[in-house]
């Protein structure tokens, strides 16, 4: 039946960190989405999104374009191509972004001298202004859902998700 839930598994966390072993946590003819480590964690993402979004009204900056204006003042991308890889979204929604962004005076586009075909992104004065006030509201909203945590557990979480992504690239 779809709405059982599935048999609590008591293990030693160390043990899992240290243990490259297969077992699988999930059957279809007893899952429970509630109880899903992937509607946990877009539930978690939902809410901090709600979060940060609401902090970054103040800078007149939605989801889709705080992130990009920090990823270029961090050096992590400087292409709409690149900002897209980041993003995970396709590179023509990110151009019509970018095209937001330019319009509010955030950024400039500049061609390759070496290729006509690539485009460089460069955060204006404005740009990187904005761009350095973002780090505090993220923290603000981070801190805001880990009230209550201690320092191990949030280290606990960050190695228990890096492990996920490990997991999805092995």
């Amino acid at each position: 039946m779809i709405n059982e839930k599935p048999p609590k598994l008591n293990s030693d966390l160390n043990r899992l960190v240290n243990n490259n072993e297969q077992v699988n946590f999930y059957s279809g003819h007893n899952y429970v989405i509630e109880e899903s480590i992937g509607y946990l964690v877009k539930q978690a993402q939902l809410a901090l999104h709600r979060t940060i979004d609401t902090k970054m009204a103040a800078l007149d900056l939605t989801a889709m374009q705080w992130g990009p204006l920090l990823l270029i003042a961090y050096g992590k991308a400087n292409t709409a191509v690149e900002l897209s890889r980041c993003g995970g979204v396709e590179t023509s929604t990110m151009t019509r972004m970018l095209d937001r962004l330019e319009g509010k005076g955030l950024l400039v586009r500049e061609r390759s001298e070496t290729d006509r075909r690539v485009i460089y992104l460069e955060l204006t004065k404005e740009g990187q202004h904005l761009a350095s006030k973002v780090p505090d509201l993220l923290a603000a909203s981070l801190n805001k859902h880990l009230l209550g945590f201690n320092a191990e557990e949030v280290e606990t979480v960050k190695l228990l998700l890096r492990r996920i992504i490990a997991n999805t690239e092995s």
